[in-house]
């Protein structure tokens, strides 16, 4: 896949809730024939089946960043994206809040829909973000997160 002429990169760290679809609203409607979106939201259930109150999202500063635009400029360069919005939760995050917004524009739906889901296996298994649980019962360091094993070698296509 030949990387697109021109990527437009809208990547942002957020320390606090933001509301996904007015975001969605200034970035849609470009001159490209495909979006594909994706909002993750926290669970109020935590991995170990217990209720939660909040996840504590840690990051490294700066390495963070460097490592977002290098995953997404990556990804649309083997997809063929044009347009990539990212959000992303760092600090406290309540159950039901976004944590994460990913949309990708590309000339072709499954241009579109093939970025968005290996740049969100990438961010969650590559990106420097560490996660604790806390619940009424305490608090835990999340260990792995579920899904695509990293060991497993490169993600099959659609």
């Amino acid at each position: 896949m030949q990387p697109p002429s021109r990527l437009d990169l809208d990547l942002a760290l957020c320390d606090r809730p933001f509301a996904p679809y007015p975001l969605l609203a200034q970035w849609s409607g470009g001159d490209w024939a495909a979006e594909a979106h994706f909002i993750g939201r926290m669970r109020g259930v935590g991995e170990r089946g217990q209720d939660l109150q909040a996840l504590e999202v840690e990051h490294y500063p700066g390495m963070t960043e460097r490592m977002l635009e290098a995953l997404a400029r990556e990804e649309a360069a083997r997809c063929g994206a044009r347009r990539i919005l990212l959000r992303h939760c760092v600090g406290q995050v309540a159950p039901g809040e976004a944590i994460v917004l990913l949309a990708v524009a590309a000339e072709r739906r499954g241009q579109a829909i093939e970025t968005c889901r290996r740049l969100l296996e990438r961010l969650k298994h590559d990106a420097p973000f560490w996660k604790k649980e806390v619940g009424p019962a305490g608090q835990h360091w999340v260990r792995t997160n579920s899904g695509y094993e990293p060991s497993s070698g490169p993600l099959a296509p659609l």
